[in-house]
């Protein structure tokens, strides 16, 4: 993938919403994502409403010009916390190797790691990324995934070509 990857952030924050908490976790995730040359599409603070974050992923999804879509927010046990159910209603597949592997990774970091329910998943050609609600949170765990977004939104992208990038590890199978 030549270009950088289009982009979109939607945070999922009653009080961010509410004007009570400014929205640091999607700035220092549009901040990563922009300091590695992609591009913000989109951005939007929701209040964590399962029916209005539905309709602006499915909006998101819907637009070709959308890439990815990362969230904030709304991962955890809370009884509000409802991006995974939102992200799941709008999916056509999860993408279970992902999730997966920014849960291990964070659990090197920290033992809450185990909380998460994000989940990664593609509606129509658009790769949706949970990402936790704060700050720090966020950009480790995009850090996880970012290495192979560009190659995940190209296999999905109608440019994708078959060939796969060299692998940076010199184990065999």
């Amino acid at each position: 993938m030549t270009r950088g990857i289009r982009y979109a952030v939607l945070t999922s924050s009653d009080s961010g919403h509410a004007g009570e908490r400014a929205d640091i976790g999607g700035d220092a995730v549009v901040s990563s994502m922009s300091n590695k040359g992609h591009v913000l599409m989109q951005r939007s603070l929701l209040p964590d409403d399962l029916e209005g974050l539905i309709r602006q992923l499915q909006e998101w999804a819907d637009n070709p010009d959308v890439d990815l879509i990362l969230t904030t927010g709304g991962t955890g046990l809370g009884p509000r916390d409802v991006m995974p159910e939102a992200t799941l209603s709008v999916i056509d597949y999860q993408v279970p190797g992902m999730a997966e592997a920014m849960r291990a990774a964070s659990l090197q970091i920290t033992n809450m790691a185990m909380l998460s329910r994000a989940v990664v998943g593609a509606a129509n050609r658009t790769l949706i990324v949970n990402l936790p609600g704060s700050p720090k949170g966020a950009v480790e765990t995009l850090d996880i995934v970012l290495p192979v977004l560009p190659h995940a939104v190209e296999i999905m992208s109608d440019t994708h070509r078959g060939d796969h990038p060299i692998r940076s590890d010199t184990h065999s199978h």
